[in-house]
């Protein structure tokens, strides 16, 4: 069987080299990024992927942060375009080890988002787009945002949901930032856990059943509280008085708890089998797809590639659903062609 590996991150030399130009140099996350040699060296990245036989190939996409973080709307869809151009070709140009890629959607430009989202599915053929948890600090649900979300439900492809979030979110109101990089490790679970509950609950899923979305880490923190999740919210409203909150569930076409279901997750975990465990546990057999992260883990790639196959080849399943999160649930829901 295949595995395709669906979230995996790149900086292609020319978006690379138009972001240092943009830059003149890297810093905090961005550093990091440019840091680890596969992210820019495509001959290191190719050796790193051999080590997991001819079978392994990858999904691409533009690493963190969001194109808001450094780049004003306009400039932020330069680098989108370079970006998305330059990963259609590594896909044309390796097939075989590049079956798709996905675009990132530049949500600070929302005159053209839909049009930039189109470019990239229909004329270069991106297997879904890319978005983060937040915009600058704004939520998901924000009415100018709806047009993207009506779009990808509309063409069948998924929308690939990254967690965002920095120093400047402290983890007390009296402090200036987050303390012991706590922003990133409690920070993105939740930033994912916060966005998913934002969309059910503003009715997205209702206005645009055919939406897909597939979260990242393994659904952050839903599936470990699926308790507080389902029976919990229930009681929405219980807790607050300056607003009528129950009218919200009262407004929903189906029980909250379906539709944080109908997410998708990958088994990004950083090599936790307990994660991936809850995710297929939470979301099911054919809402779990095989993703390692890479290259983001101390070797540089190899690293959380080799841990996410060794727990996927070992856990207690069987191998129709092995086969499942390696690749079938990846082909039937990228549209791929092996």
């Amino acid at each position: 069987m295949k595995k395709i590996d669906v979230f995996t991150h790149i900086w292609p030399k020319p978006f690379h080299d138009a972001l240092i130009a943009h830059l003149g140099h890297t810093t905090d996350i961005t550093r990091r990024s440019e840091a680890v040699p596969m992210m820019t060296d495509l001959d290191r990245r190719f050796e790193v992927m051999d080590m997991f036989g001819p079978d392994y190939c990858q999904i691409l996409s533009i690493a963190s942060p969001p194109y808001e973080k450094y780049a004003d709307p306009s400039k932020a869809l330069e680098l989108a375009t370079i970006a998305s151009n330059s990963m259609a070709e590594l896909c044309q140009k390796y097939p075989n080890r590049f079956p798709g890629f996905i675009g990132t959607a530049v949500m600070s430009n929302p005159d053209a988002l839909v049009a930039d989202a189109r470019r990239n599915i229909e004329d270069l053929g991106a297997v879904g787009m890319q978005i983060y948890t937040n915009v600058s600090g704004k939520p998901l649900d924000r009415p100018e945002f709806e047009p993207f979300f009506e779009y990808m439900a509309s063409t069948g492809k998924p929308v690939w949901m990254h967690p965002s979030r920095g120093a400047n979110f402290t983890d007390y109101l009296e402090e200036d930032q987050s303390e012991y990089e706590i922003w990133w490790t409690f920070g993105w679970p939740y930033e994912t856990s916060a966005a998913m509950a934002r969309l059910v609950f503003s009715g997205m899923f209702d206005r645009h059943p055919a939406l897909k979305i597939i979260t990242h880490h393994a659904g952050g923190m839903v599936p470990f509280f699926e308790g507080r999740v389902g029976a919990g919210w229930d009681q929405m409203g219980a807790r607050t008085t300056d607003k009528d909150l129950k009218k919200v569930l009262k407004a929903l076409k189906r029980p909250h708890l379906e539709y944080f279901k109908e997410y998708y997750a990958d088994t990004a975990s950083f090599g936790s089998q307990k994660a991936i465990e809850h995710a297929i546990e939470f979301f099911g057999e054919n809402r779990v797809l095989f993703a390692s992260d890479a290259p983001f883990d101390p070797e540089g790639g190899p690293m959380y590639i080799r841990d996410t196959i060794d727990i996927l080849d070992r856990l207690d399943i069987s191998e129709t659903l092995r086969c499942k999160i390696y690749q079938d649930n990846a082909v039937e829901l990228l549209g791929l062609k092996l």
